[in-house]
C-alpha cells in the first residue's frame, strides 16, 4: 500500500468549526461523549439474545429440527446485535471512558468467532481513514467476482453481481469465523502491522484459540447434546451465520456503496484530493434518520456520517449530532448524503451494484 495522505489545503475552516460545535454541544448539555446506562442494558439484551438460544440447545432437551433452526437464527440476530451495537463502540473506544471496559467489552467480538485485533486494523485504521479509497479501504478490496469501486477492473460476471451478491453477503461471517482473520493478519503483517518480535505468531495463536472456544460452545456442544443427525445441526448453524452476514453486510454496504458516494483514487504520490473531514462526508451516507427503533437495533449505524466523523463518540449521541453536522455542511456547501428510509438506501445500493457491473 502506498503512503496515502489527504490534501490539507482546503476545508480546514469547516472541520474546525464543526468540531468546535460538537464539543460545545457536549459541554453545554453536560453530557459525556461515551455510553451511559442504556448501553449496559443494550449489551445485556444483545448478549442474551445471542447466548440464551445456544444455552437452551446445549441442555439437550430440545429435539425439534424446526425449533433448532429458530433458536440458531435467533442467536444469529443476537450476534448481529452484539457486532453492531456493542463491540463496535467498544473497539472504537467510545463505549466507556474506561479503557479496560472498552477492552473487555470488545472481547465480545472474539466471542462471536472473529478477531478484535484484526478487526481494529481493517475497520478502525483502514476503512475509517481511507473510506472508499483504492489501495486503502479494505472493505472495497474484494475477490475478482465482486466490484465495489469503479476504479477496479470490470469483468463480464459483474453485470450479474446485483443478483448473486446476497449469497456472498450471507457467507461473510462464515468466512470470518473460518479463514478471513488468518488471511488478513498475514496481509496486515506484510503491510507493517503485527511486526514486533513474535507478535505475529502470538496473534495467530490467539485467533485460533478464540475460534476454538467459539466452535466449542456454538457448534460442538450442540452436536453432542442434541439428539438429531449432525447435518441438521450444522445446517442450522450455517443458517445462523447466513442471517448474521446478511444483516451486517446490508447495514454497512448501504452506507458506502451507493450512487452518490465518491470513490477516489490517490495520485502517484499517494495524495488523496480531499480534506479528510470532507472526504468522509463525500463517501458516506446516512439512512432512516427518523427511525429510532431501527437505529437502536443496528447500533446507530444508520448515522454513518456522524460515526465516521466522530468514531470516538458513542452511537447513542449520533441523532443529536446529525443536526449539527447537517446544518454545518449546508452552511459550508459540503455534501451531506442521506436517504429517508432503509429501503431507499438498499434500492440505491442495488442500483450502484448494477452500475458497477455495466461500466
Amino acid at each position: 500500500m502506498k503512503n496515502l495522505k489527504f490534501d490539507k489545503t482546503g476545508s480546514a475552516e469547516f472541520s474546525k468549526i464543526l468540531r468546535s460545535r460538537v464539543n460545545a454541544h457536549f459541554k453545554n448539555t453536560k453530557t459525556s461523549i461515551y455510553g451511559d446506562r442504556s448501553m449496559v442494558i443494550k449489551t445485556i439484551i444483545m448478549l442474551s439474545v445471542f447466548f440464551i438460544p445456544l444455552i437452551m440447545m446445549s441442555t439437550g432437551l430440545i429435539s425439534s429440527p424446526a425449533l433448532i433452526f429458530a433458536l440458531y437464527i435467533t442467536s444469529g440476530l443476537g450476534m448481529a446485535g452484539v457486532g453492531m451495537g456493542v463491540m463496535h463502540d467498544a473497539l472504537h473506544g467510545s463505549y466507556s471512558k474506561n479503557k479496560k471496559v472498552n477492552k473487555y467489552v470488545g472481547y465480545s467480538m472474539n466471542l462471536i468467532g472473529a478477531s478484535a485485533n484484526v478487526w481494529k486494523i481493517q475497520h478502525n485504521v483502514l476503512h475509517h481513514t481511507y473510506t472508499n479509497v483504492d489501495e486503502g479501504d479494505d472493505d472495497i478490496n474484494t475477490p475478482f467476482f465482486l466490484r465495489f469501486t469503479p476504479n477496479t477492473k470490470r469483468y463480464w460476471i459483474h453485470r450479474f453481481q446485483y443478483l448473486y451478491i446476497w449469497f456472498f453477503y450471507g457467507l461473510s461471517t462464515i468466512s470470518w469465523i473460518t479463514t478471513k482473520d488468518f488471511v488478513r493478519v498475514k496481509r496486515y503483517r506484510d503491510m507493517g502491522f503485527f511486526n514486533k518480535e513474535g507478535e505475529y505468531n502470538k496473534e495467530v495463536m490467539k485467533i485460533a484459540a478464540w475460534k476454538l472456544l467459539y466452535y466449542s460452545y456454538a457448534l460442538v456442544l450442540p452436536l453432542i447434546m442434541i439428539p438429531l443427525p449432525a447435518w441438521i445441526i450444522i445446517l442450522a448453524f450455517l443458517s445462523m451465520h447466513f442471517v448474521t452476514g446478511i444483516c451486517i453486510s446490508l447495514v454497512f454496504q448501504t452506507a458506502h456503496i451507493v450512487q452518490d458516494a465518491v470513490f477516489l483514487k490517490p495520485d502517484q504520490e499517494g495524495l488523496i484530493s480531499n480534506d479528510w473531514t470532507v472526504h468522509q462526508l463525500a463517501t458516506t451516507s446516512n439512512y432512516a434518520p427518523r427511525s429510532k427503533v431501527f437505529s437502536w437495533l443496528i447500533g446507530g449505524l444508520n448515522f454513518q456520517v456522524e460515526h465516521h466523523l466522530f468514531p470516538n463518540i458513542c452511537h447513542i449521541h449520533y441523532s443529536k449530532l446529525s443536526e449539527i453536522v447537517s446544518e454545518t455542511a449546508r452552511e459550508f456547501n459540503v455534501p451531506y448524503l442521506v436517504k429517508k428510509t432503509f429501503v431507499a438506501a438498499l434500492s440505491d445500493h442495488v442500483k450502484m451494484l448494477r452500475q458497477l457491473g455495466k461500466a
